[in-house]
C-alpha cells in the first residue's frame, strides 16, 4: 500500500521536489492532496500527472480555471484558506508536507496536528510564529514532526540514538548569502536582483531574501528551540560558505556530530517522507575530494542585524516572533517591488515591534490577530 501524502505548497521549490521523490517511488508514495497558493497552471499540470483525490488553490480568483481543467478527470477541487485547513482532516492521507510560504502554513499545520497526521515540516514560520502553542499541542497529539529544512534535518539526524540530556550545543550553519563579504554601506544599495542571486541554493524569492538578510537564520534558531526542546543559549549560528555541513551537534564530552551533503533539498525531503529511514538516491553524491577546504566563521550581527532578532524573540516570548514574521513578510514584498531599501527590511521589523501590542501568553486567536494587525500597520507605514 502506498504512503498517502498531502503536499501543501506543491508548486513551490520544496513542493516540486517532493513530487519528484513521489514520482521516483510510485509503489511507496502517492500524492492524495495537492495545494498551491496562486500558480494554477502548474497545479493543473501536477494534478493531471499525479491524479490526487483533491487539488486546492488558495487564490479564489483562480478557482474556475482549476475546476474546469480537473473536474473532467474526476479530481475534486476546492479553493481558499479555509478549504485548505479543512482538508487536513481528510481520512485518505496520513502524512502532510507543509511547504507553504510564511504564515500561511500555521493554520493547516494546527489542523493536521489535531487530526494526528505525520508532519514533514518545511514551513519554519509555523514554529517561529507559534512555537509554544504548537509544541504544547503536539504533546497531546498522535502527530510527529520530522523537519525538512536542511539545517534542522541535519540536527534531527545527528540526534538519532543520542541522549538529548548530553547535548551541549546545536550549531546551525549558514551560507552567509550573497552579501557575506560586503560592508554594511555596500548592502545599503543592493537591488532585489542582487539579493535573489544566492551563491549556493535555488529557492523561492522570499526565502532567498531572508537568506540575504540572514533573518532566515534567526528563524531557524527559533525553530530549533521548539523542535528540539533546547534552551536558546544552547543554539548558535556559524557561517559556512560551502554549504556542505548542514548543521552540527556538540555533546558534553566534546564530540561534535555533523551531517554533510551537497546543497540539495531532495535528501532531507526523502528522509522525512521515509519516516526517518534512508531511501536510495540516484543523484550525485557528495565527494569531499571536490572541496579543498571547508571553512567556518562567526556571523557578523552588525552587518546583518536581523540575526539579533532571534534572541529578542526568545527572550521576550509571547507574540514577539509573530510580529517579526508578519512585518518581514510585508517588508520583503516591499523590497522586491522596490518600495523600500534592503536595510529597510530590518527597520520595518523593529518599528513594528515598537508599535504592535505585546501579548505575553497568546492564544491562537491572539496570534491570528497579531499577524493581521502587523500586516496592516506595516503596509500603511510603507505606503506613507
Amino acid at each position: 500500500m502506498p504512503h498517502n501524502i498531502a503536499v501543501l505548497g506543491s508548486t513551490g521549490s520544496i513542493g516540486t521536489q517532493t513530487l519528484d521523490i513521489i514520482s521516483q517511488f510510485p509503489d511507496r508514495f502517492r500524492a492524495v492532496v495537492l495545494a498551491a497558493g496562486s500558480n494554477v497552471d502548474m497545479l493543473i499540470r501536477q494534478a493531471t500527472k499525479h491524479r490526487p483525490a483533491i487539488a486546492i488553490i488558495a487564490d479564489e480568483r483562480k478557482y474556475s480555471a482549476l475546476k474546469e481543467a480537473l473536474s473532467p478527470l474526476g479530481i475534486e477541487t476546492a479553493c481558499g484558506e479555509q478549504a485548505l485547513a479543512d482538508a487536513m482532516e481528510r481520512p485518505d492521507f496520513d502524512t502532510v508536507v507543509t511547504a507553504t510560504v510564511g504564515y500561511s502554513g500555521l493554520l493547516p499545520t494546527i489542523r493536521a496536528i489535531k487530526a494526528g497526521k505525520q508532519i514533514a515540516l518545511a514551513n519554519k514560520e509555523t514554529l517561529v510564529v507559534a512555537g509554544e502553542l504548537v509544541t504544547r499541542m503536539l504533546r497531546d497529539s498522535a502527530s510527529e514532526v520530522i523537519p525538512v529544512d536542511s539545517e534542522h534535518s541535519a540536527i534531527y539526524q545527528c540526534l538519532k540514538g543520542e541522549d538529548t540530556a548530553t547535548v551541549k550545543k546545536l550549531i546551525i550553519t549558514a551560507s552567509g548569502g550573497p552579501f557575506r563579504t560586503w560592508t554594511r554601506e555596500e548592502t545599503a544599495r543592493v537591488t532585489a536582483a542582487q539579493a535573489l542571486n544566492h551563491p549556493r541554493w535555488h529557492m523561492g524569492a522570499k526565502i532567498t531574501i531572508d537568506s540575504a538578510t540572514m533573518l532566515n537564520k534567526a528563524f531557524e534558531i527559533i525553530e530549533a528551540r521548539w523542535l528540539f526542546d533546547v534552551a536558546p543559549e544552547k543554539i548558535e549560528a556559524v557561517v559556512h560558505p560551502q554549504s556542505i555541513v548542514h548543521s552540527m551537534v556538540e555533546f558534553v564530552d566534546g564530540a561534535v556530530k555533523a551531517q554533510l551533503g551537497i546543497p540539495d533539498m531532495h535528501l532531507p525531503i526523502r528522509y522525512a517522507l521515509g519516516d526517518a529511514s534512508r531511501l536510495p538516491s540516484e543523484e550525485r553524491p557528495l565527494s569531499l575530494s571536490d572541496y579543498t577546504s571547508l571553512t567556518f566563521e562567526k556571523p557578523d550581527a552588525e552587518k546583518f542585524p536581523c540575526l539579533t532578532l532571534a534572541p529578542r524573540a526568545l527572550t521576550d516570548g509571547g507574540n514577539t516572533a509573530c510580529i517579526i514574521n508578519a512585518a518581514n513578510e510585508v517588508a520583503v514584498a516591499a523590497f522586491l517591488r522596490g518600495a523600500i531599501s534592503f536595510h529597510g527590511i530590518y527597520d520595518t521589523i523593529t518599528d513594528a515591534l515598537d508599535r504592535i501590542s505585546f501579548i505575553p501568553t497568546p492564544t491562537l486567536d491572539d496570534y491570528v490577530a497579531t499577524h493581521h494587525a502587523t500586516i496592516e500597520y506595516c503596509k500603511r507605514k510603507i505606503e506613507q
